[in-house]
């Protein structure tokens, strides 16, 4: 199936999606707010890629009209990062139309958040958000125009907000990403298999001595040692209690299988590639790095605040999220994305279920 998708934004995801999109024949138009943003791609047409299949050139179809991009986009793929999903809901609002699919990889319950605020800015059309548990590709941008994808994703559990719309959205989704899509319960059970507020917490807390004294710092290589390990599976096993305490059913998609086993979401030798392709040996503020603003800030605030409200005891969540807090001098439980500043803590379990399954 050949669709019409938008994709949007300009980080490393987006870049990915665009070029393995449009090499996949569908029909892609790439939206950024500035044509500056584009760099020289706004006068090239082009983006460059780099794979195991080599280097090459792809024509793409940059645009800054947003409703230009949406038209007659059956699909509408955006992997920002959680902490930019509000100011990209209120401007999606106007220009949704009903049955189309936003897909959020991941999403840190981003599907409900930014349904919530396309609500609230008057969206009423019947459109569909979907999340997974992390970006379809390891990749890194090493230009504005030009991205390395180091593997992609075989296993991406994805679920559908409403849930009433999941076959609907899935299709959809499993026709841009095929034999990679598995379907979850719902989208809490996709947000609760994000990657990220499990791998990176650890990591660069952890780390915080060497990546503030060296100027770059690999914390998947040199940066992963054996007490952190033990941290990410302490950590996974608190998440995946939360999963279990809302009834959610295995696979649970436990980390230690990113190290261990081909059964992950980016299958095998995927921790080894992102290694050797010496990308991830980079600068990192502990301030303003994703890992950081997104990952601590949006996504273990939103899993510490969640196990609270369901008497799940995370002492590791909750004692990464005060360092983190102490780090960085920003108190997360205020800026972030908590059960609390959904709106969602006076909800009785039955309640909730209802809310997921028939939506806003």
């Amino acid at each position: 199936m050949t669709l019409s998708i938008a994709v949007l934004g300009g980080g490393n995801g987006s870049h990915a999606a665009v070029a393995d999109l449009t090499e996949a024949g569908h029909d892609v138009r790439w939206w950024r707010r500035k044509a500056s943003a584009f760099g020289e791609i706004a006068k090239t047409k082009t983006l460059t890629v780099t794979d195991y299949q080599g280097r090459r050139e792809i024509a793409v179809r940059p645009t800054v009209d947003l409703r230009d991009a949406l038209h007659d986009a059956a699909l509408v793929v955006a992997p920002v990062p959680a902490f930019a999903q509000g100011a990209l809901a209120r401007e999606l609002a106007p220009v949704l139309h009903d049955g189309q699919v936003l897909f959020l990889p991941p999403g840190t319950f981003g599907t409900y958040a930014m349904l919530q605020a396309m609500r609230a800015a008057g969206c009423g059309a019947e459109v569909a958000l979907a999340e997974t548990g992390t970006l379809p590709w390891l990749t890194r941008k090493r230009g504005e125009g030009d991205v390395h994808i180091t593997t992609r994703a075989s296993r991406l559990p994805t679920g559908v907000f409403p849930a009433r719309l999941s076959d609907h959205a899935l299709s959809r989704i499993a026709a841009a990403f095929p034999n990679a899509i598995e379907p979850v319960e719902d989208a809490l059970s996709a947000a609760l298999m994000n990657a990220g507020p499990i791998i990176h917490p650890p990591l660069v807390l952890m780390n915080a001595g060497p990546i503030e004294h060296f100027p770059r710092w690999d914390i998947h290589n040199e940066g992963t040692q054996p007490a952190i390990r033990s941290v990410h599976d302490a950590l996974d096993a608190e998440r995946i209690a939360v999963r279990e305490r809302l009834g959610y059913a295995a696979p649970h998609f436990p980390l230690a299988d990113h190290y261990n086993t081909s059964h992950w979401m980016y299958g095998h030798l995927a921790h080894d590639r992102l290694v050797d392709s010496g990308d991830w040996h980079e600068t990192l503020d502990l301030k303003a790095h994703r890992y950081v603003s997104e990952d601590i800030e949006y996504g273990l605030t939103f899993l510490v605040t969640l196990a609270e409200w369901l008497g799940v005891a995370c002492p590791v969540a909750a004692g990464l999220l005060a360092i983190g807090t102490a780090a960085s001098a920003t108190p997360f439980r205020e800026t972030g994305r908590t059960w609390e500043s959904l709106g969602l803590s006076a909800h009785s379990p039955n309640a909730l279920r209802a809310l997921l399954e028939e939506g806003l």
